[in-house]
């Protein structure tokens, strides 16, 4: 395990900036470059589209996919809105206008949200 001071009596092992645990059991969320993406540094885009045969999906984009858990963002948003939904591309979509409901949900967990 290599550290601060490797090979002597002063090493001390790589630490989290954040959470200040050794870097092996840092739960922290990390983006593709390793460095730590808290919530509050990412902007979830909310906005309402219209497919076709004129179907209408709440999207949330803007997310990191690394430092994101988007499956269990995504469960969450589906219960709460009692509808279906999927992740295509990295954006989260949710069947129907539920603008308000899914950006009530993203500030609850610490993203701050823009409406489009």
């Amino acid at each position: 395990m290599s550290g601060l001071f490797a090979g002597t009596p002063l090493e001390r092992p790589v630490t989290c900036a954040v959470c200040e645990m050794p870097r092996e059991a840092c739960q922290c969320p990390r983006d593709g470059d390793g460095e730590v993406l808290l919530p509050a540094d990412q902007t979830a885009i909310v906005r309402l589209e219209k497919r076709k045969k004129g179907k209408i999906v709440t999207t949330i984009s803007g997310l990191d996919p690394q430092a994101t858990d988007l499956e269990a963002i995504l469960k969450k948003l589906k219960s709460v809105c009692g509808s279906g939904g999927t992740i295509s591309d990295n954006t989260i979509e949710v069947q129907g206008d539920h603008r308000e409901k899914v950006a009530g949900v993203l500030r609850e967990s610490g993203y701050p949200t823009r409406s489009v």
